[in-house]
């Protein structure tokens, strides 16, 4: 038996119909690679076979009414490959927005808690003779960086298939009884986690004066709901929308270099001319700059001070983009300075400070809150948390093979929250910078627009490389 921590098993509680809490990775793959040929059945054998040294991808949840703490993992006796991995045809002409829609629609889908928190879809039928695997995964069993180490477990440097060593084929979490699972749950919830808030508190107190001090001397990063509002900052509904682009990596690290700057300051500097160019078409541009949450893994952290444990480590950090600025070297140089004062700041807070908080996360209480939270009355009498979740996540510069397959594409796209609307997440991999785009339909239907803006910014940067 292995328990989720509070924030695994937050993304459980805040998971509504319209607020799906999965994150996927949307892969596009060459199967002209593959060792005898491609064939789908062929294709979920191997899966099958992998995975048999993969114990997260057979593992389920289990709970009681008798658990008054969170719930926990067990391993899936009945686990079946077919319920799992599923095989559909993109319309025709099948290019990249005919596959972008149909995948809009699978995001828009449940996970089936009965059974273990992930998916596989294999898409045939694409115009260039490629297909594409969508794996949905759960946040509550990954985070930005176990999936992509899961990823990279079912893919090789080369297209034969790699053998297994006998002891990685293993369980992950066991059964459980009924009686263990309520007395262990008891001791946390009655014992451990007043003794963990009896630790937390002298270390938070300290964060909103440290927060105010640097706020005066113009040091702080954006506070929670100082954003402006824009058509991401409503309520959403379960319909997705998913737009794609693949920039050349040498491209974004020539701009890097020349202007002295970090990759992932090019990425926000695009990012805040790509939302300013979307929203200024629209004729909706706030005045004010926009603010991104930028997720940070903290797999590095001591856990030792204040929680040990779960999956999803974690926090975020806020940044203003610089979506108010015209000029794009102007644009990309304020971004650089705002994401180091940031970054400062944060560097100040304790990197479990979030995690160890969550611990306390109330289920049926949360769950409520977020339904009563998702209300378009009560939403828009508020200012934003912040406006858009701007993720970056550093893959291999060699060239994989997903089961036999050489991988020429992978796109990350993560959840969307009720007054948050759009989510934006690169990879780089391979030479490319891989930028997956997810929004609510309700809220941009042509979120295509945000993809090619995207595009153009980063030719404009080039521009003035010289």
């Amino acid at each position: 038996m292995q328990r989720l921590s509070g924030l695994d098993a937050s993304f459980l509680y805040l998971e509504t119909r319209s607020q799906l809490m999965h994150v996927i990775g949307l892969m596009e793959i060459d199967p002209g690679t593959m060792p005898g040929g491609y064939g789908f059945t062929k294709l979920r054998d191997e899966l099958e076979r992998r995975i048999a040294g993969m114990p997260a991808f057979r593992r389920k949840l289990d709970n009681s009414m008798l658990n008054i703490d969170h719930p926990v993992w067990i391993e899936d006796t009945d686990f079946d490959i077919e319920r799992h991995v599923h095989r559909v045809g993109v319309p025709a002409p099948g290019g990249e927005v005919e596959l972008a829609e149909l995948c809009g629609h699978l995001a828009g889908q449940t996970l089936d808690r009965g059974k273990p928190l992930w998916e596989l879809w294999v898409i045939e039928g694409l115009a260039d003779g490629k297909v594409a695997a969508m794996l949905r995964m759960h946040h509550a069993g990954v985070d930005g960086v176990t999936s992509a180490e899961m990823l990279a477990q079912l893919c090789t440097i080369t297209p034969e298939s790699p053998e297994l060593d006998p002891g990685q084929i293993r369980q992950t979490a066991g059964a459980t009884s009924r009686t263990t699972m309520a007395v262990t749950g008891a001791l946390n919830y009655l014992v451990q986690r007043p003794i963990a808030m009896a630790k937390l508190l002298p270390n938070t107190v300290g964060i909103p004066i440290g927060w105010f001090r640097r706020s005066r001397s113009d040091t702080a990063m954006p506070a929670p709901f100082q954003a402006p509002r824009t058509r991401f900052n409503a309520p959403i509904t379960p319909h997705r929308s998913i737009a794609l682009t693949q920039l050349s990596l040498d491209d974004i690290k020539r701009v890097k270099n020349r202007f002295g700057v970090k990759v992932n300051d090019v990425v926000l500097a695009m990012t805040g001319g790509a939302l300013r160019s979307y929203l200024d078409e629209h004729g909706e541009l706030p005045a004010q700059p926009l603010v991104a949450m930028v997720p940070v893994s903290v797999h590095g952290a001591d856990e030792s001070s204040l929680v040990t444990g779960g999956t999803n480590k974690v926090t975020g950090m806020f940044t203003l983009l610089p979506s108010n600025v015209e000029d794009p070297v102007e644009r990309l140089e304020k971004a650089a300075e705002l994401s180091r004062k940031s970054k400062e700041h944060h560097s100040e807070i304790d990197a479990n400070m979030l995690r160890a908080w969550a611990q306390f996360a109330p289920g049926t209480t949360l769950t409520t809150m977020m339904k009563v939270y998702g209300d378009r009355r009560l939403s828009m009498r508020h200012p934003p948390v912040f406006n858009v979740t701007v993720s970056n996540v550093a893959g291999p510069d060699f060239p994989l093979y997903f089961l036999g397959a050489r991988v020429t594409a992978v796109y990350p796209l993560g959840p969307i929250f009720h007054g948050l609307g759009l989510n934006i997440t690169v990879f780089s991999a391979d030479g490319h910078l891989n930028v997956g785009i997810l929004a609510c339909t309700d809220q941009a239907p042509d979120v295509w627009g945000i993809a090619h803006a995207f595009d153009e910014q980063l030719k404009q940067l080039l521009e003035r490389c010289g």
